[in-house]
């Protein structure tokens, strides 16, 4: 009788008992079993065991239906007498089921398993046909090794790095746990990567002649992968330390592989000179042991008497043991000596670099900053002799200093050939540029500039490009050293290497132009006999180079340049403009070089200050370009070009009809996105303050249109850029622009009206804020907050955003106005009295409810107005003295000037409190009844009235 999908379950129970060690159990169970044997549908049940996803966890019942399986294929795949064996339909469903579903889930991987398999007879192979000596035996070998290495090498890598990273990977909290789940996957292919590691040897070992024979290198194959072989296994090294340093700190670990890495550093053999990046990964090694901050002493105290050492205890002590290892390694005899070997042997332009700066300098110049300490060897040992200088500055200082004068001496400065003194001297010197920050201490720079590197410069013979280009990196890294009288000097020299020859030179002095401008100490030279010489030869080197990197860099310059001199630029100013006019021009299509460009024009703006209108022909057009979001690489231009607006309008003397028509563009800006919030807010800040009524004229509508979307769409910590235009455009028009900004002005009531805000320090700044706005309203033109706030279309909307009120609008910006009055800055305080002065005339009796309220707060503000003035008399004077003298200068603008009119002028600051207070009690009591506002009177508490006669005394 054939077995069934229904009979799985007793067939599985079969073979959970034959695993028990129970015989009483296990025998009649393998009994049972071997009669199913010849049965149909037998193999197909124990398939269904084998690959069920729900029986995962099961493995042993899996392992033993293997068996079973094999067996019974074995035994009854062919026909036999006895059997009527496996039907052609169970054949057919087997070999499907195999093929599709035997994949197996678990850690007992099928790839990993059979490739493990294949190569452990691979291995046996390999090992039995590598004993054979026959010649015809041993050529054979040695092609299936050529066939075999390359793949067994990709596979041992492989394998390498899967286990670096499972390792790696686990938490060290539950390594123990995570590692004996999947112990068996992990082993298998630790076996498999042993497996490799041999076969590789029997295959390099035996499977090509050996070169100690032929007298000869292996094949070039050969070679390439033992090169690649040593490189890997040195990087790995590298990645463990970094990645395990305190494991790796051991003493049977650390000393041997330090001491390894340093004498193949030292002594290199001829192949591994050949082979850098085995010599780069020593280096590495040797540089992430000395700077590993992981092997720093640790300074901390400890417990006493503490049970357990702590993590930090433990780090400590390892970090000791790692210091009496290296102090061990590293002497400091040793330590000069290594380093002697990185200037005289590493440091060293070799053959190719000097090719390569001739075939192209200006490549060549960039190709030494974009090096990494990774991909060349000299960097690297720059790198290493960095490191080695700031762990033992005292050692190797007067190491540095006796390496300069060996090496000054042993090439004079008037020499004219490319010769191994030369080259060790530039070596030198570029110790001494690497280590500038210490080696202060032990050498002068002023005496080593005019005793050897004037002296270097002087000699222009075209060889001399290496110590002139050395010399000007060096002087643009000892910027700080370089002072009073000597910097003229070094500008002047810096500016003949831009008149020379050679690109490498010239972008290496208009680096060091540039730090030594930058620099804080700068020296203000005469404008006249120094910057007209650096405009023509940095327009001039422009034209010459051709990398973009190139252009930048001299772009930097004059836009530096043009930062320092400030209104000195004004003579220079047309020559500038023609030069930005046609570097944009001719920069079409490279946006990053246009944007450097837009950040020189924002610089020569801010420079020229008033007489700015003198350049712009060539910044308004480009300014058009940049700020046009319909530009196809605004996305490049936006973020300078708005900041060149800023700058323009803020420096402009007036208002003229080119930058008026460029409003548009910012709401258009500012419809997109709010990324350039606060400079849009300074912009039309400005718009308002130099446009005055002419600009509210021409872009009212647009004015509205910005305003609305900002006040709706910004968040709370985006408002007070935003709340500070509006109040600026208030106080220009105080009358027009309240109706203008109608909607606007309604939004600011709801912010005030809506929910609490203890919680969010954002809303409540907001809501103070936006408080004084209507506050200044209520003062300035209180008929029209009055209407505002009475429109049956601003209640509605009041009940669909859900605020009830249970009082009237305006007593309800009282209890803001009282709220926010202590939160605020004082003349926003002025703003919010006045205003609680003003609210006494409302005819609502609630006012005199709070009347105690309103008149604390009048009377404080009052006494605090009379004390800031007393305190800010002398300083106002100074600061009136102070911006005097700026503006003798020319570094007063127009805007700044305006605005202090506008602040001068404004209403709230004009106005007397007392008097406003004092005039609408009497309008208070007049609306409300001599005894109403009596009573109320005399409620108010004895204090706050001793402070209010003490202020109506002052009306």
């Amino acid at each position: 009788m054939a077995l069934s999908m229904a009979d799985l379950p007793s067939v599985f129970s079969l073979l959970s008992n034959a695993l028990s060690a129970d015989p009483n159990v296990r025998k009649p169970a393998e009994a049972t079993l071997s009669e199913f044997e010849s049965r149909p549908g037998f193999c197909s049940s124990l398939l269904e065991i084998i690959t069920s996803e729900t029986l995962a966890a099961h493995t042993e019942v899996r392992l033993l239906a293997t068996v079973y399986l094999k067996n019974s294929v074995n035994r009854y795949w062919r026909h036999r007498r006895d059997s009527y064996g496996i039907s052609n339909e169970e054949k057919a469903y087997l070999r499907k089921k195999l093929l599709t579903d035997l994949r197996e889930t678990n850690y007992q991987s099928a790839d990993v398993l059979i490739s493990h398999r294949v190569y452990m007879v691979l291995f046996c192979a390999l090992k039995e046909l590598s004993t054979k000596r026959l010649s015809v035996d041993q050529r054979s070998f040695s092609e299936i090794c050529s066939h075999f290495l390359e793949y067994s090498w990709g596979l041992w890598q492989r394998d390498f790095q899967t286990i670096f990273h499972r390792l790696s990977s686990l938490p060290q909290s539950s390594f123990v746990a995570a590692a004996v789940e999947g112990q068996d996957d992990l082993q298998l292919i630790c076996e498999r990567w042993l497996l490799c590691l041999k076969i590789i040897r029997q295959m390099i070992l035996f499977g090509f002649p050996s070169d100690a024979k032929s007298v000869q290198e292996g094949n070039h194959e050969h070679l390439q992968f033992i090169k690649k072989s040593c490189y890997k296994m040195m990087k790995v090294l590298v990645l463990i330390q970094n990645t395990h340093p305190y494991s790796f700190s051991e003493e049977q670990v650390l000393s041997p592989i330090l001491e390894f890495c340093l004498n193949k550093i030292i002594n290199p053999e001829p192949v591994l000179l050949a082979s850098e990046h085995f010599l780069i990964q020593c280096m590495v090694m040797v540089m992430s042991v000395v700077d590993c901050i992981h092997y720093k002493p640790i300074i901390t105290g400890s417990v006493i008497n503490g049970s357990v050492a702590s993590v930090e205890e433990r780090k400590k002590n390892l970090a000791k043991v790692v210091d009496v290892i290296l102090k061990s390694v590293l002497t400091g005899d040793r330590i000069v000596f290594l380093c002697n070997i990185l200037v005289r042997r590493y440091f060293l332009l070799s053959a190719n670099d000097l090719e390569e700066w001739n075939r192209d300098p200006e490549v060549f110049h960039h190709e030494q900053d974009l090096m990494q300490t990774t991909d060349k060897l000299r960097p690297c040992a720059e790198a290493l002799f960095i490191i080695f200088f700031e762990n033992h500055a005292g050692v190797l200082g007067p190491f540095v200093v006796s390496i300069l004068h060996e090496a000054m001496s042993g090439c004079s400065s008037t020499g004219s050939e490319i010769t191994p003194a030369l080259l060790l001297k530039e070596a030198a010197y570029g110790s001494a540029g690497y280590t500038y920050y210490e080696l202060s201490k032990y050498l002068n720079f002023k005496a080593w500039y005019e005793g050897a590197l004037a002296l270097e410069l002087s000699n222009n013979h075209p060889n001399q490009r290496i110590i002139h280009r050395k010399v000007a990196w060096i002087l643009g890294k000892w910027v700080s050293e370089i002072k009073d009288g000597l910097r003229k000097p070094v500008s002047y020299a810096l500016m003949n290497l831009l008149q020379g020859g050679d690109l490498a030179v010239k972008l290496a002095a208009v680096r060091a132009l540039y730090c030594l401008i930058e620099d804080d100490n700068f020296y203000e030279l005469d404008p006249s006999d120094y910057f007209p010489i650096c405009w023509k030869l940095c327009f001039k080197l422009f034209e010459d180079v051709q990398i973009f990197e190139s252009k930048v860099a001299v772009l930097n310059l004059i836009s530096l340049i043009i930062e320092r001199l400030g209104d000195r630029v004004i003579p220079f100013a047309n020559e500038l403009a023609i030069f930005f006019r046609k570097l944009w021009d001719e920069s079409a299509g490279e946006s990053l070089l246009q944007v450097q460009l837009l950040v020189a024009l924002k610089n020569l703006i801010v420079s020229l200050g008033p007489r700015s209108p003198m350049c712009y022909s060539v910044v308004l057009p480009i300014l058009r370009f940049g700020i046009d979001i319909a530009n196809p690489d605004e996305l490049s231009f936006l973020e300078d070009s708005v900041l060149l607006w800023e700058a323009t309008l803020t420096q402009a003397p007036s208002m003229v009809p080119q930058l008026l028509d460029l409003f548009p563009y910012l709401v258009a800006i500012m419809e997109r996105s709010f990324d350039h919030l606060q400079v849009a807010m300074n912009i039309t800040e400005c718009y308002l303050v130099l446009g005055g009524l002419e600009f509210l004229n021409v872009h009212a509508e647009n004015l509205v249109k910005l305003l609305h979307g900002t006040v709706n769409n910004v968040s709370d910590k985006g408002m007070p850029p935003v709340l500070q235009t509006i109040e600026t455009l208030i106080k220009c028009f105080p009358k027009d622009a309240p109706p203008l900004i109608n909607s606007v002005l309604q939004n600011l009531t709801l912010m005030c009206l809506s929910g609490a805000d203890d919680s969010n320090p954002s809303k409540a700044a907001v809501k103070a804020s936006a408080g004084s706005i209507l506050a200044r309203i209520m003062v300035v033109n209180t008929n029209y907050l009055v209407h505002l706030v009475s429109e049956p279309s601003f209640s509605t909307i009041l009940q669909q955003v859900g605020v009830s009120l249970d009082q009237n609008i305006l007593l309800s910006l009282v209890d803001v106005w009282l709220e926010k009055v202590d939160n605020i800055p004082f003349i926003q305080r002025k703003t919010c009295a006045l205003a609680l002065a003003v609210s006494l005339k409302f005819r609502e009796t609630q006012i005199l409810e709070k009347l105690e309220q309103i008149v604390s707060v009048c009377t404080s503000v009052i006494v605090d107005d009379d004390e800031a003035k007393d305190e800010s008399s002398f300083a106002e004077a100074d600061s009136i003295g102070a911006q005097n003298n700026l503006d003798s200068f020319g570094t007063g603008s127009t805007i700044e000037m305006r605005k202090r009119q506008i602040k001068e002028s404004d209403p709230i600051k004009q106005l007397a409190l007392e008097n406003i207070l004092k005039e609408n009690l009497h309008a208070c009591a007049a609306i409300h009844g001599e005894s109403n506002f009596n009573s109320a009177m005399g409620r108010i508490h004895p204090s706050v009235l001793s402070q209010l006669q003490q202020a109506l005394k002052m009306a």
